[in-house]
């Protein structure tokens, strides 16, 4: 009986490892260790106590170190009973058994960071919540920390970021320092590739030559930009209309619909030309019913030239008053009669609807001066009214007398020209 109770207690102590053997399969714990930790408990605090396998010690995960996820309960995360792949923080010297301070969410961000790491090698495109408006950027959640600068939100000039905060974003990383926790990210290329791909897609949608209607967003001393439903195109100032305009704002308001015809579409400036008169009927077209031959207009001189004055008669139209049809006076240059902005009256001479051109006349709508008819009857009245040799008047009498047409044509009668040779004539005296 001793024997056998001898025995059993032999096989019994050859089973149980040694303290030697125990202590050596007994793992060391150094900080920055990855090790496996058993929940043991959940304490007042919201700490994990945990069992560190192969170490025989105990270590406690503080709720802040559970994980960088959003959470209100520690349960969220772990129970007892699960395991978690945690970090040595440090050790808690003050503790028995040698207790350690331990980390879920650093060993998380380790493994982010390795992760972000990757992705900024490829240039991936991250999409990160914002956290946090600060007043150099956005503070957000890449899985650790992140940062966006305010130069690097968009491709414009963002003065107030409030709206930015809740929102995702989609970013790439310029900068990553592991060491440092420093992660730095960039919306604004991201930005600019979205806008670049939208309008694109847009322009896809028009073509040269289609005639579609939009609203003025914008003037400028150029032109009119032209709201094509998100994606604007320009009106050059000389294709607002068929006439000359000074500004887009004397034709133009803001919020005004327009009809506008597209003159060109270029996909690698994602521009759009437009054009307004090109909708519009030319003046020129219908000139020969709005101004035909013979009729009588008021216009403004626009021009002066050596040759005449431009005139323009109906918006877009301009005709030519040479310089012999400004006055019945000799013009030695248009400037002399008339200047830039001044209202006239003129008549319409000549109409080439092909050529665009119009011949006009001012003198033509004025009576030629008495002034010149009588300047030159002047010199004919002094040479008949010449005073004559009497012998030489006394001969043409008899000539004058035969002929009526003669005397109608002079300014003289007959009586004058005999004068004073029948002054002493006695026609009783004939008689007897």
């Amino acid at each position: 009986m001793t024997n056998e109770f001898e025995n059993q207690a032999s096989e019994v102590e050859e089973t149980m490892p040694s303290m030697e053997d125990m202590l050596a399969e007994t793992k060391e714990v150094k900080i920055g260790d990855t090790v496996t930790g058993e929940v043991l408990a959940i304490d007042e605090n919201n700490q994990l106590v945990v069992g560190i396998e192969g170490a025989g010690v105990e270590g406690v995960v503080p709720f802040r170190e559970l994980t960088s996820k959003q959470v209100e309960d520690v349960t969220e995360v772990a129970n007892v009973g699960d395991k978690l792949e945690l970090v040595v923080v440090k050790q808690i010297k003050d503790k028995e058994n040698g207790t350690f301070l331990l980390s879920h969410r650093r060993l998380e961000a380790q493994k982010v960071w390795k992760e972000l790491e990757e992705k900024a090698a490829n240039k991936e495109v991250l999409t990160v919540p914002v956290t946090k408006v600060v007043k150099g950027g956005l503070v957000v959640d890449a899985g650790v920390r992140g940062f966006i600068p305010a130069s690097m939100v968009e491709n414009y000039f963002v003065r107030d970021f409030s709206a930015y905060k809740g929102k995702e974003l989609d970013a790439r990383i310029v900068e990553i320092n592991p060491v440092e926790n420093r992660l730095i990210l960039s919306h604004k290329e991201i930005a600019a590739e979205q806008e670049e791909k939208a309008r694109t897609e847009k322009l896809e949608q028009f073509e040269e030559g289609e005639v579609v209607e939009g609203t003025v967003a914008r003037l400028a001393n150029f032109g009119a930009f032209i709201d094509l439903g998100d994606i604007d195109g320009l009106v050059h100032i000389s294709q607002i209309a068929h006439h000359h305009v000074n500004h887009p704002s004397d034709v133009l308001e803001v919020g005004q619909k327009v009809q506008v015809k597209i003159l060109g579409i270029d996909e690698e400036h994602g521009r759009i030309s437009l054009s307004m008169k090109a909708v519009t009927p030319s003046p020129w077209e219908i000139i020969e019913e709005t101004a035909a031959k013979g009729t009588e207009l008021t216009g403004i001189v626009r021009r002066l030239v050596d040759f005449g004055a431009f005139v323009e008669v109906l918006p877009g139209v301009e005709g030519l008053v040479h310089i012999s049809q400004i006055s019945h006076e000799h013009v030695n240059h248009p400037s002399d009669k008339l200047k830039e902005g001044q209202e006239v009256q003129v008549k319409v001479l000549e109409v080439n609807a092909e050529d665009h051109r119009l011949s006009l006349s001012m003198k033509a709508l004025e009576e030629a001066p008495e002034q010149q008819e009588e300047k030159a009857e002047a010199p004919r009245r002094e040479r008949k009214a010449a005073p004559a040799p009497r012998r030489k008047a006394a001969q043409n009498t008899q000539a004058k007398a035969q002929s009526p047409a003669a005397e109608e044509e002079s300014s003289f009668s007959f009586a004058d020209l005999l004068g004073d040779k029948l002054k002493d004539f006695n026609f009783d005296d004939s008689e007897d």
